[in-house]
């Protein structure tokens, strides 16, 4: 049995990670725009460096829950029972440092960089800027590598594959009615394995569009996805 799981800004939350958007369309009192677009970076590429420089800072002060936990303690389990894949919106490495292993960052990584003129990743820790230079070909060019408004999220061929593939599909602190997670449940409704599709989320979607909802924090939701898939946490 094949599964992939996507987790979106509810599971960080619990950690103390900002969402993406505020009710007053502003993001840590940026508008997003300013700081998530690439007509963004082109105006003032300092305050777009500066503001993913405070965000790569808050990792340090932050922790994987229980979730993030218990979503590596599947994948361990799940070694020798099917394919397992963990798709994630969030650009944190909370997932990492719980132990997860087979993961897609499908909108990139704070402690990425990336040239826009020659298209090197690197990994960076500390602040990063206008001056900063590309360890690869030595333009001061490095912007986050993040997927913002207008750009195409990473994986997508190996995420549409995976679905095709895919037994079980859960979505976890997303909402269910947006892209990607309805179109990801919706491609898995699609592959001819009578996919089960799960939601884990506070508010859930509604509408049918799932056959199991967790209505909890994904801290308390994930480990009972475990459980219902008869998976123990230790394992």
């Amino acid at each position: 049995m094949n599964i992939v799981v996507l987790t979106g800004a509810g599971i960080s939350a619990e950690s103390g990670i900002s969402t993406f958007r505020a009710a007053d369309g502003l993001w840590e009192k940026h508008r997003i725009e300013d700081v998530a677009s690439p007509e963004g970076f082109l105006r003032d590429p300092s305050l777009v460096h500066d503001f993913y420089n405070r965000r790569r800072a808050q990792l340090h002060l932050v922790a994987p829950n229980p979730a993030h936990l218990a979503l590596a303690a599947l994948e361990r389990a799940w070694q020798g029972r099917g394919n397992f894949l963990l798709l994630t919106q969030n650009v944190d490495d909370l997932h990492e440092r719980a132990g997860s292993r087979v993961l897609l960052h499908m909108h990139g990584e704070l402690r990425k960089l990336v040239c826009a003129s020659c298209g090197e990743t690197c990994h960076w820790l500390d602040d990063a800027g206008v001056e900063t230079l590309c360890p690869a070909c030595g333009a001061a060019a490095m912007r986050p590598d993040i997927v913002w408004f207008g750009e195409i999220p990473y994986y997508m061929d190996e995420i549409v594959a995976a679905l095709d593939e895919a037994d079980v599909f859960c979505a976890i602190g997303t909402s269910g009615v947006v892209y990607p997670a309805a179109g990801f449940a919706a491609e898995a409704r699609r592959n001819g394995r009578n996919c089960l599709l799960y939601e884990i989320n506070p508010t859930p979607t509604g509408g049918h569009v799932f056959d199991h909802v967790i209505a909890a924090p994904a801290s308390q939701g994930v480990p009972e996805f475990l459980r219902r898939l008869g998976v123990e946490e230790a394992a």
